[in-house]
């Protein structure tokens, strides 16, 4: 059983929420932008994309947080989460006509976030460019969203939010805190991906104040080796390039245990275990520290396996994570679950979810017998 105390389903009306960025990802395939002349439409954003694999693959009743500029961008964005089964009724919505605290101009003062994603190709690695300097999320104060009515009248179960959204301007960080008390006020359980980008935010210093005022609110905290170190200030121990995963936890664990003790609140550490080989072949892992029981559960290890598009395999291994939980697994199950959910999301394209819950159930099964792939005729 989980250690986390989940509200039930029928005391709420979401089974999760999720705040940050969704912006519109361009995708030119296999081609570099530099020379690419056509591109794929998709959606993304690191917190974003938790909350639509709770909706998409596993059901569940997820709703976004976000803002969104009232144009053609900001209604395919919507469109997108809305065909993923995702609640987009809480979307704080920047009208283009000037007037109102939630309001724009027509020239762009304001615009959807737009990412261009080369995806890599053998050598060649992923390249993601970003152009999120002046979106309408960046904007959001605190008190433009009613979280004791979101999270006290309407009710949710599980919230998320992560490190990616807290940096986007000087105001988020404040938003994000502002909804982990609130959450916390009203019985939700809480998550948060450390997720450091240095595009975002260059200064690690200001990513590490951040999020110490923050993770004294989360209950699963998210997050790889780097993180702990870029987001945290943690000094993270070194392993050799070559090590196994029995040899990585035996360094690792000590820094597992310190961060419990400075954040007694923490039921899981969750870190997603991804080995690049080439920029499309990885060997992939995953464990879950469970704080009250300094148990490591871990994920079979999926080795030399190929991927089409990286983007998007931590923010779905939190999300399989926080399913197994929601559905009143344990940590061995969600650990599992989140570590097939991120390699299966990494072989289809897009930063969201394509994989429905029995493609899911089916990988579990697989790694666990050590089995191989079969066709279905």
């Amino acid at each position: 059983m989980s250690a986390l105390k989940m509200k039930s389903t029928d005391q709420v009306r979401y089974d999760a929420a999720s705040l940050g960025e969704v912006m519109l990802r361009l995708d030119p395939g296999p081609v570099p932008m530099a020379r690419a002349r056509h591109a794929d439409i998709y959606h993304g954003g690191g917190e974003t994309n938790v909350g639509e694999g709770l909706a998409y693959c596993f059901g569940l009743r997820s709703v976004v947080l976000t803002a969104l500029v009232d144009d053609g961008i900001g209604r395919s964005i919507e469109n997108q989460m809305r065909e993923a089964g995702v609640d987009t009724s809480q979307i704080v919505w920047f009208d283009t006509k000037g007037k109102g605290p939630h309001s724009t101009d027509q020239k762009g003062t304001l615009h959807n976030g737009i990412s261009f994603t080369y995806v890599g190709k053998g050598l060649l690695p992923s390249v993601t460019e970003y152009y999120r300097a002046h979106t309408p999320i960046r904007e959001l104060k605190p008190g433009d969203i009613d979280w004791d009515d979101l999270f006290g009248t309407q009710g949710v179960r599980m919230f998320n939010t992560g490190g990616i959204f807290t940096l986007l301007s000087p105001s988020t960080p404040e938003v994000a805190l502002e909804a982990m008390k609130a959450a916390k006020k009203h019985g939700t359980v809480t998550a948060f991906d450390l997720n450091y980008r240095s595009k975002v935010e260059p200064s690690k210093d200001r990513a590490r104040s951040i999020n110490k005022q923050i993770v004294p609110y989360v209950d699963f905290l998210v997050g790889n080796q780097d993180d702990f170190h870029d987001a945290l200030g943690y000094d993270v121990p070194e392993t050799a390039v070559n090590a196994t995963q029995a040899e990585w936890l035996a360094a690792y664990q000590g820094l597992l245990r310190q961060v419990a003790k400075d954040y007694p609140n923490l039921a899981y550490i969750g870190t997603q275990l991804r080995g690049p080989i080439t920029a499309d072949r990885i060997n992939w892992g995953a464990v879950l520290y469970e704080v009250s029981t300094d148990t490591v559960f871990e994920a079979p290890i999926r080795e030399n396996i190929d991927i089409i598009d990286r983007t998007g395999g931590g923010d779905s291994f939190a999300s399989g994570v926080s399913a197994a939980f929601l559905d009143g697994l344990g940590p061995q199950d969600a650990v599992e679950w989140g570590a097939a959910h991120g390699i299966l999301v990494q072989s289809l394209p897009g930063d969201t979810t394509m994989i429905t819950k029995s493609d899911l159930k089916k990988e579990v099964a697989r790694a666990r017998s050590g089995g191989g792939v079969s066709a279905l005729r």
